[in-house]
C-alpha cells in the first residue's frame, strides 16, 4: 500500500503491473538521456565563443534531428502496444468475479459459486490498532493467488472505477456497460485500493479492499459464507 513521502510505483503483485513498471522505466531513462543532451548543448552553446552569422539552413542537421526522434518514437511504440494488448487479453480464467459499484460502497459476485455475493462498505469506526482509516472495509474481497481470474465491472447509478494500484487495474464502472478485466494475484497478502472516477459527495469513501489467499482456503471461506 502508499505510504507518507511515497514517490514511488507500490510494489508489484502481477505480471501486467511488472510490465507497467518496465515500460515506465525504459520511458523515464530515455528522457533523462534527452534531457542531459539538451544540457549539453545549451551549455556547450552559451560557453564557446563561436558564433556563425550567416547560417540559415543545414539540410543535414534537419534530417538528423527528424529522424532520430522518429526512431526514439518507434523504440517507444512498439513496447507500449506489446503491454496494451497483454493486459486487454483474458487468459482461460478459473472462474469470474463481478464488482458492482454504487454511491458509494461495492458489491461483489461469484456467478461460478452458487451466485455469492456481498456488499463491501468502508468501516466509518476503527476498533482496533491495526485497522486503516478510510481504507478498510467490513467485507474483504477475497480471492485465491496464482490463478487467473476475470473481473467484471458495472454500476447502478453513476460512473466509479475499480482501481488497485499493485495489481495494475483500474477500470471504469458505467452504468449499462460491463468492462472486464484481467485479475491475477502473484502473492497472499491484502491489497488497498479506492474508487478513481469522482462520483459524488462520499466518492472518498468508497475503498476497495482485496485479500489474497491460497484456493484451500478461499474454497473454505466461500462454502462458510455462502
Amino acid at each position: 500500500m502508499a505510504t507518507w513521502l511515497m514517490f514511488s510505483f507500490q510494489d508489484s503483485n502481477s505480471p501486467y503491473m511488472d510490465n507497467l513498471i518496465m515500460f515506465h522505466n525504459l520511458n523515464m531513462m530515455i528522457m533523462m538521456m534527452i534531457i542531459t543532451l539538451i544540457l549539453f548543448i545549451l551549455m556547450d552553446l552559451s560557453m564557446n565563443k563561436y558564433c556563425n552569422r550567416f547560417l540559415l539552413k543545414n539540410h543535414t542537421i534537419e534530417i538528423i534531428w527528424t529522424i532520430i526522434p522518429m526512431f526514439i518514437l518507434m523504440y517507444i511504440c512498439f513496447p507500449s502496444l506489446k503491454i496494451l494488448y497483454y493486459i486487454d487479453e483474458i487468459f482461460n480464467p478459473y472462474f469470474t468475479i463481478k464488482a458492482i459499484s454504487h454511491q458509494w460502497y461495492w458489491s461483489y459476485e461469484y456467478p461460478e459459486f452458487s451466485n455469492f455475493s456481498f456488499d463491501s462498505y468502508m468501516i466509518s469506526e476503527l476498533k482496533n490498532l491495526y485497522d486503516f482509516r478510510l481504507l478498510d472495509v467490513d467485507n474483504r474481497l477475497i480471492v485465491p493467488m496464482k490463478l487467473p481470474m476475470r473481473l467484471i465491472t458495472t454500476s447502478t447509478d453513476v460512473i466509479h472505477a475499480w482501481t488497485i494500484p499493485s495489481l495494475g487495474i483500474k477500470m471504469d464502472s458505467i452504468p449499462g456497460r460491463i468492462n472486464q478485466s484481467n485479475l491475477y494475484s502473484m502473492r497472499p497478502g491484502i491489497f488497498f485500493g479506492q474508487c478513481s472516477e469522482i462520483c459524488g459527495i462520499n466518492h472518498s469513501f468508497m475503498p476497495i479492499m482485496m485479500e489474497s489467499t491460497s484456493f484451500y482456503y478461499f474454497l473454505k471461506w466461500i462454502n462458510k459464507n455462502k
